[in-house]
């Protein structure tokens, strides 16, 4: 069972929401922090202040131990204590605060924690030189985190409500976002499977235009694919029908013969049908090799030791026309290409040369690298052609009129492909030296 395809919209709206989720998480951490630090500035400086007025005020000048307690006047009182020394002896304090003393009864000034039996306070304490008092403002540490966690309430309840808002804001913009998408989805999905035309790119936004032009560029190249696909079906049932009629008429030849001269001359001619249909056959399926849209696999290829191979190869049919053939490789030259492919080139050029130069003609190929780079010529001494059939090399099943060696006519086309498909340039002219006809390979 395959796996559902992820979806884009989900993958973008989870990102959002982490991305919301570690903001609204960090918001509250720095409020957390912030109001931490100013709360406990203000409720220090509400400490100092107490402790400033206790110690300006004349209550107990005498030193009473005796002073009534000062008494709790609003609901928040409990939490906040005070205790005034004199000389070491307790003269006043609130109704909460613990008989124990804050801190040291003499000369101490300043911001402390103070752990009392039963609570922690943070405590202030100022000395009053002049009336020799030591006065102590305190607030339970707890009281203070009530406060702290009070404030952080009032200020995450919007943060809380906010999240789904901007969550539903979010779900809302990327399905919105995504709906040209979705469109182009729904008019792929209804095209014919025949249709190839590209896909309009008016009015979607420019980071869809790179897809669509690669879509349409998909398009272009599988209309081609199939172009060459029918034209190849196309042209191999036309060429295929004239061997294969030869044969059969051969082979009718060879069942009515009444001697066997002409059965064994109607065989030679089926053996010929044959051999040319093979080559026929061997040719389509070279050229619709190169023609197909997968680019060949490179690498670099010693062109001289390849072109001396094929025409090792082709050695024995030049003998038997008593051609002589003869290869000017001076120096090994590399090229970057597939081997494959460039045998079948040079065989075809080479091939050409041998079948369609007259007996005891010269055939001369060269390998050697110039300024623009790797050099093939195959040169030969047959009669050459007129520019109008210079001009007609390259077309498909295009072959010489009056030409009496066996042919497809396909060879010029897989040569011109296969040059095409490694940058090579090919040109054709007559040769000034073999007086027949020139090709030349140029590997940039």
């Amino acid at each position: 069972m395959s796996r559902a395809a992820p979806s884009l919209q989900v993958r973008l709206l989870g990102l959002m929401f982490g991305v919301l989720a570690a903001l609204w998480a960090a918001t509250l951490a720095l409020t957390l922090s912030d109001t931490r630090h100013e709360l406990g500035e203000l409720l220090d400086a509400h400490l100092a202040q107490s402790a400033s007025l206790l110690l300006v005020q004349d209550a107990d000048a005498d030193g009473d131990l005796e002073a009534p307690d000062a008494p709790i006047l609003h609901r928040y009182a409990p939490r906040v204590a005070f205790q005034v020394w004199r000389d070491g002896r307790l003269v006043l304090r609130s109704a909460n605060a613990p008989a124990l003393p804050f801190g040291p009864v003499a000369r101490r000034d300043g911001f402390t924690f103070v752990d009392v039996p039963g609570a922690r306070w943070r405590v202030f304490a100022a000395w009053d030189p002049a009336r020799r008092r030591q006065v102590y403002v305190g607030e339970r540490v707890g009281a203070r985190d009530e406060i702290l966690r009070a404030v952080l309430r009032g200020v995450s309840w919007p943060l809380a409500l906010a999240l789904p808002v901007l969550g539903l804001a979010t779900w809302w913009t990327v399905r919105r976002g995504l709906a040209p998408l979705r469109r182009l989805g729904r008019t792929l999905a209804a095209r014919r499977p025949d249709a190839l035309e590209p896909v309009a790119v008016d009015g979607m936004f420019a980071e869809m235009l790179p897809l669509a032009a690669s879509l349409n560029d998909l398009l272009g190249r599988i209309a081609d694919l199939l172009a060459n696909e029918r034209r190849f079906t196309a042209d191999a049932a036309h060429e295929l029908r004239t061997p294969v009629a030869a044969i059969r008429m051969q082979a009718q030849v060879a069942r009515a013969a009444a001697d066997d001269a002409s059965r064994a001359h109607a065989l030679d001619g089926l053996l010929a049908g044959c051999d040319r249909a093979a080559r026929l056959i061997d040719q389509l399926l070279t050229l619709a090799r190169v023609e197909s849209a997968q680019a060949p696999e490179m690498a670099d290829v010693e062109l001289a030791g390849l072109v001396r191979g094929v025409m090792a190869e082709l050695a024995p049919a030049a003998l038997a026309k008593g051609q002589q053939l003869e290869l000017d490789a001076p120096a090994p030259c590399v090229v970057r290409g597939n081997a494959l492919l460039l045998a079948v080139l040079v065989r075809n050029l080479v091939d050409n040369a041998v079948r369609y130069a007259p007996r005891e003609a010269a055939i001369g190929v060269r390998v050697h690298r110039e300024r623009d780079g790797v050099v093939l010529d195959v040169e030969d001494g047959g009669p050459g052609l007129a520019d109008a059939e210079l001009a007609r090399l390259g077309e498909r099943f295009y072959r010489v009129p009056g030409s009496a060696a066996p042919g497809s006519g396909l060879g010029w086309s897989i040569v011109r492909r296969i040059a095409a498909a490694h940058g090579a340039r090919v040109d054709v002219r007559r040769s000034a030296s073999l007086g027949g006809l020139a090709v030349t390979v140029t590997f940039a």
